[in-house]
């Protein structure tokens, strides 16, 4: 990845942050930016621009501790990417791929990818023919889940969703699958849980952790499951098989509404932004069983997570993500 130097040479557009308001930075002076392009500031913060208007552009910043007013901003005429590496396996990271977990820096080539990018079409999906075991029978007997699935795994809390998703992440573990698990807006506390079991139960190794904590700011939750897509669609690239968990959807939602009323977009139901459900729909569309050139299967099975109130299913955002999956738990 290069730096603000190099970009602003290659560019030759510069910017500037005209207003700072929590994550989201308004910079102006660069009119030949895209909507999700990558831009860098002089301390080399990267951003995402996520809206467009005649002289300013909206960005959402990652890690504005640092960042001022006037500071000077260049393009990169690139989507937002992320690095992703073979070396992620038994790590913590956080959305934007750096180790949070003390074990010091990802060893390994790093491979650079955009956080959006288009789901398989039909010619390269087949069929989904192969069951999944979770190593809950109950499931696997009355409610199978195939490779490739997109499975919804809906209830209150404190009802038993983390038990069985981390049962799910161990039997597959076992059989050599990647299991990437993306904690949003997770406490320090239950993060260790979940290290500390899959650790106990020898399952760790074959994972790839993306953590955003309830103390990192919204931007960074609302990344977190496109981080944690973009490192499944690398694994599956190299022709692994992928499980993939989200928890949960329904926080990453939330979040997303806290951005979208921070930048004044017109609220929709229970304020949710209009965009919420093709924003959630594409990310899920792009698990999936697909076959590759050299004509073997491969698949990321999804498996995302919602959170009821008093087992009360007809919620905007549970509706909308039992919509877009193909079945619930």
């Amino acid at each position: 990845m290069e730096d603000f130097k190099n970009y602003l040479e290659k560019t030759g557009e510069i910017g500037q942050i005209v207003a700072i308001n929590h994550s989201i930075v308004y910079i102006s002076g660069l009119p030949g930016l895209k909507l999700g392009e990558m831009v860098i500031t002089e301390n080399e913060e990267k951003g995402r621009v996520h809206g467009l208007d005649k002289k300013i552009a909206e960005v959402l910043m990652f890690d504005t501790g640092k960042l001022k007013v006037v500071e000077k901003v260049a393009r990169t005429n690139k989507p937002f990417q992320i690095p992703v590496s073979q070396g992620f396996l038994g790590r913590i990271i956080n959305p934007l791929c750096q180790p949070i977990d003390g074990l010091g820096p990802i060893i390994g080539e790093k491979k650079y990818l955009s956080i959006q990018r288009e789901a398989p079409g039909i010619t390269q999906r087949v069929r989904v023919n192969k069951p999944l075991e979770t190593g809950v029978m109950v499931v696997d007997l009355l409610v199978p889940i195939g490779y490739g699935q997109r499975e919804l795994v809906i209830g209150d809390a404190k009802t038993g969703k983390t038990t069985f998703l981390l049962q799910t992440m161990i039997s597959q573990a076992k059989e050599g699958i990647i299991c990437i698990y993306v904690g949003i807006g997770k406490e320090t506390s239950a993060v260790k849980i979940v290290e500390d079991y899959l650790k106990e139960m020898n399952a760790f190794d074959k994972t790839v952790m993306v953590i955003a904590t309830s103390e990192n700011p919204s931007t960074i939750n609302y990344l977190s499951p496109f981080s944690g897509m973009t490192i499944a669609e690398y694994f599956r690239d190299r022709g692994e098989k992928v499980l993939i968990i989200f928890d949960d959807l329904s926080s990453h939602a939330k979040f997303y509404r806290e951005i979208s009323l921070l930048v004044k977009r017109v609220p929709g139901r229970a304020s949710y932004p209009g965009d919420i459900f093709h924003i959630q729909a594409a990310l899920v569309e792009r698990a999936g069983n697909i076959k590759t050139p050299d004509n073997k299967e491969v698949s990321i099975t999804a498996l995302p997570v919602a959170e009821t109130l008093e087992n009360d299913i007809s919620g905007y955002i549970q509706t909308n993500l039992m919509a877009m999956t193909d079945g619930h738990i």
